[in-house]
Formats: structure tokens, C-alpha cells, sequence
């Protein structure tokens, strides 16, 4: 009887993110890096090299690739995975490859007429998807993310569970949201138990919950807020299961209604997250309550929206307008 082969590397790389409960966003980047280096350097073993090819592949996409600072820290995260996690090699100095410096960029912010000219042009659940990301400083997973028993309509508040860096947090429900949230939950509630009735009705449960709570991914409080108009074949079980709205679906509808506001800024929908910050920190609130809203772990993180309290030259006066 022969001996199962061990599982190829890239399959190693998975089986550890999966272990870890990574995304699958960061799953896809990883091995995608992890390949591309391999591939980069004529399909040599990772185990027979070191920072020096690493070194030489995060130079590749800068130079030749002209990658953003932000994709070549993607990259240099992944190959230090591949070797602290799924290689368990201990390389001299391999924590001081230094992470790409990313450029000095002010963040994009609309202002409230602009915010509300592009409401106006958004339509049903992405109306409502949109304005939680004003009005509550949401990032777009984290709206997408949501589930039944995230929104407290009592506290006017949400939980954001497993938000960047993993953390939870809470921030307010805008008053003005209620209303359409509570009529979301009603169409989201007939799509729950048409799905029950036609065999379905689970959904995916984060961290293994499913193993530890059999039953919790069918009942109503763990169903996403915004549930996808089809069922989809999970692609880590081959599940088929109903999971929220595509993101790309909120991003196209923000992008055409930017565009029929006639707003010429390069917005998206995390410029509505940079605009709830601003106008925040505009209106006299603390920039510590701010960041605690936000989730930011660092407050210099926070620091950057009070560019636009400035108002240009640190709030001079221009000898143009005395």
C-alpha cells in the first residue's frame, strides 16, 4: 500500500490560512505571491533560498512591475508567511526586510453636498449600504459583513465584528437608517425562509463556529443583512450557500452615481468612511472619540482628516482675500 503524498506547497499555504482563519482575499494574495516568487526565480524550492531572492523579488515589482507601495507590502507579507508559518524557517534578518514606504497622501473627502447629491443617486439597498458608511465611518467589508444580530435598533448602535487587525468595535446607527434597515431585515427574512423551505438557509459561520454551534448557521440572527440575489458554491467547501452582496455590485453603483452627481473628485466608497471622519472632526467631536469610531489603532492614523480643519496654509489667510 503506498504512503499519501504530502500536499504540495501552495495546498500547504491554504491549509494553514484556513487553520489561522485568514480571509479568502488574503488567501487568494498569498498564494499568488508565493507562486509568482517562485515562478520569478525559475521555480526553485522557497526552502532552498532566502532574503536575498526575496529581496530580489519585492525589487522586480517595484522596478520592473512598478507595483504600489501598498501590493509590495502585500507581497512581503505573504513570503513571510510562506516561511515563519507553513516552512517554519527561521531566516537571519528576515524581519528587517523593510516594508515599502507608502507616499504621504492626503485622503479624498466629499463634502456634505456632494454626499448627499450622491445619495440621491443610489437607489434601494445600495442607498442604504452607502449611507451606513457615512453615516456610521463603516468600511465596505464591514457593511458587507454585517449580520442580523450586529444591529442594536434599542442603543442605536452596531457591531462591527472582526473589523481590520481582527478587532470588534462600535459605532453609532444613524436615526435616519432605521426605518430602511428594518424593511432590509424584512426582504432579507423572506429570502432566509424561502431558502429554509428549498433546503438551504445556512450560511458561513466565521472562526469555526460551525463546528462548535451545528445549528447556528441556519438560524435568522447569523443571516448577512445583505444577502446576494443567488445562492453561490463556497469556493473553500463547494457549499452551496446564499453569502452578502458581491462587493463590486456597491462599487459599480457608487462609481455611476459619483459620476451622475456630476462630481469630478476620485471618490469611492471608502472616501465615504474619509468624509464621515472629517465632518465629524468638523462638527467639534473629540478625535479620540473619532478614532475609537473608526477602529484605528493609531490615533496619528486618525490625525490625517484634521487637513481639511486647516483649510490650506495651516488656516492663513490669503493676502488674495484681506
Amino acid at each position: 500500500m503506498t504512503e499519501p503524498q504530502p500536499p504540495r506547497l501552495l495546498d500547504r499555504v491554504r491549509q494553514v490560512i484556513r487553520l489561522k482563519h485568514m480571509s479568502l482575499k488574503t488567501e487568494k494574495s498569498y498564494v499568488y505571491y508565493a507562486k509568482d516568487f517562485i515562478l520569478f526565480h525559475d521555480k526553485r524550492h522557497p526552502k532552498d533560498m532566502g532574503v536575498p531572492e526575496i529581496r530580489s523579488y519585492l525589487s522586480h515589482l517595484a522596478i520592473d512591475k512598478n507595483v504600489a507601495a501598498s501590493t509590495q507590502n502585500v507581497a512581503r507579507n505573504a513570503l513571510l508567511f510562506l516561511y515563519q508559518q507553513v516552512l517554519q524557517i527561521d531566516l537571519p534578518f528576515l524581519d528587517g526586510i523593510e516594508p515599502a514606504k507608502r507616499p504621504q497622501r492626503l485622503p479624498v473627502v466629499f463634502t456634505r453636498t456632494e454626499v448627499k447629491a450622491i445619495l440621491d443617486n443610489l437607489e434601494d439597498e445600495y442607498h442604504l449600504m452607502a449611507s451606513l458608511l457615512y453615516g456610521s465611518g463603516l468600511r465596505l467589508t464591514e457593511c458587507l459583513n454585517l449580520r442580523v444580530k450586529d444591529i442594536d435598533f434599542e442603543y442605536r448602535q452596531i457591531i462591527v465584528r472582526s473589523g481590520k487587525g481582527n478587532k470588534d468595535r462600535m459605532t453609532m446607527l444613524p436615526t435616519s437608517t432605521i426605518i430602511p434597515l428594518k424593511l432590509q431585515l424584512e426582504k432579507a427574512k423572506l429570502i432566509h425562509h424561502r431558502d429554509l423551505a428549498q433546503g438551504f438557509g445556512a450560511v458561513y459561520l466565521p472562526n469555526a463556529l460551525e463546528q462548535k454551534y451545528p445549528n447556528a448557521n441556519r438560524e435568522w440572527s447569523w443571516q448577512f443583512v445583505f444577502p446576494s440575489a443567488k445562492r453561490s458554491i463556497d469556493p473553500r467547501t463547494g457549499i452551496v450557500r446564499r453569502h452578502h452582496i458581491y462587493e463590486d455590485s456597491l462599487q459599480r453603483a457608487m462609481k455611476a452615481a459619483i459620476r451622475k452627481a456630476g462630481i469630478t473628485k476620485h471618490g469611492s466608497c471608502h472616501t465615504l468612511r474619509h468624509s464621515f471622519a472629517t465632518h465629524l472632526l468638523e462638527d467639534g467631536y473629540d478625535i479620540r472619540t473619532v478614532q475609537e469610531l473608526l477602529g484605528h489603532k493609531d490615533i496619528r492614523t486618525t490625525m490625517i482628516y484634521t487637513h481639511v480643519l486647516n483649510r490650506g496654509g495651516r488656516g492663513v489667510r490669503s493676502p488674495l482675500d484681506a
